[in-house]
């Protein structure tokens, strides 16, 4: 690759006069010369060396976004619609700012660790962290960080979150199918952490509001990982005949029950209900329609995005803790007990 001495012996000008063209710095250069350098970065296509120009501004111009799995429990993170949009906006937003995305997944918190030190990234959005994995991230990493969905330990430190009400939206929709008619419904997810757990506090206190008792007995765990999925949707299917409805709490499990069930015989909502968490693209095009409580991932990665950049440029955030509200789809896949 041709460098910047080069072109300016071609030419016959400095190397700063060529340098300052290419990082957009024409006040005091030609026209003529501006037009000399920009025909030699376009025949040899040049690109600017990255590495050198960040060490000499003491930045990267890299922001991390990092996302920790559970082997145990999440398949592929970035194939359930949801994560794929909230992490696609991010990188939009990102790049608006003139910054890279270097997006990492590991299953260890020290690989993440590592990685933000190795890469010397300005700043850190971490998705879907749970609590005890928030406080060390707070106490090892002294870069700025804001953090999407997570829920945090009672442990004096300062964390910028953008979330969602997530107990309030398990509450809605839990209350949506009382309302219905619905009494014995089932609770189903792949752990009780964080989003999860505070959807089902809201599915709690729906029951408990309405007087129907609350039973460990309606709580169903699956297994996504790819050996036990299908077999822990089976389990939910040999039990379905004890509830009216089931709430599932991604969009992306109530879809794999749907066609489940669908495969084996049950009609929906006819024989069973059954309602969703997210309204991503798989919910809003399975038939019949899935009722589902909506919310935005691309509104939480521009917000997580420009979160980050305040506090990259030491300027104030005015909020801490933004929690987006969900909102209630009423669609096809309910049935109305109560007529």
């Amino acid at each position: 690759m041709i460098t910047i001495k080069e072109m300016a012996n071609i030419i016959g000008v400095s190397s700063t006069t060529v340098s300052n063209v290419i990082h957009g710095k024409t006040k005091e250069v030609s026209k003529e010369t501006v037009e000399k350098v920009n025909e030699l970065l376009e025949k040899y296509r040049y690109v600017p060396n990255m590495n050198a120009r960040n060490l000499a501004k003491k930045d990267s111009k890299i922001i991390g976004v990092v996302y920790k799995y559970n082997k145990n429990t999440d398949n592929n993170f970035i194939q359930d619609p949801f994560a794929s949009e909230i992490l696609g906006a991010i990188e939009v937003q990102i790049r608006k700012h003139e910054y890279y995305t270097m997006i990492y997944l590991s299953e260890e918190l020290d690989d993440i660790l590592r990685f933000v030190s190795s890469w010397n990234v300005d700043g850190l959005i971490a998705v879907g962290f749970w609590p005890d994995d928030c406080h060390i991230m707070k106490k090892s990493i002294a870069k700025p960080m804001v953090f999407v969905d997570s829920y945090f330990n009672n442990d004096g430190l300062s964390y910028v979150n953008v979330g969602l009400k997530d107990k309030e939206g398990g509450y809605d929709i839990t209350k949506y199918l009382i309302q219905c008619g619905h009494k014995q419904i089932a609770f189903i997810t792949d752990c009780m952490v964080s989003v999860y757990g505070a959807r089902y506090e809201g599915y709690k206190e729906a029951l408990q509001e309405a007087g129907i008792p609350i039973s460990e007995h309606n709580l169903l765990f699956l297994k996504p990982n790819h050996k036990e999925f299908e077999k822990s949707i089976e389990n939910v299917y040999k039990r379905h005949q004890e509830f009216s409805a089931l709430f599932c709490v991604s969009d992306y499990y109530a879809v794999k029950i749907m066609n489940y069930f669908i495969d084996n015989g049950v009609k929906l909502p006819d024989d069973i209900s059954i309602v969703g968490f997210d309204d991503n693209l798989i919910g809003q095009t399975i038939r019949p329609a899935l009722t589902t409580m909506r919310q935005n991932p691309s509104q939480k990665g521009y917000l997580a995005v420009e979160q980050l950049i305040k506090l990259i440029h030491q300027m104030e955030v005015e909020e801490n803790n933004i929690q987006l509200t969900a909102q209630l789809i009423v669609r096809n896949t309910v049935k109305i007990l109560n007529k």
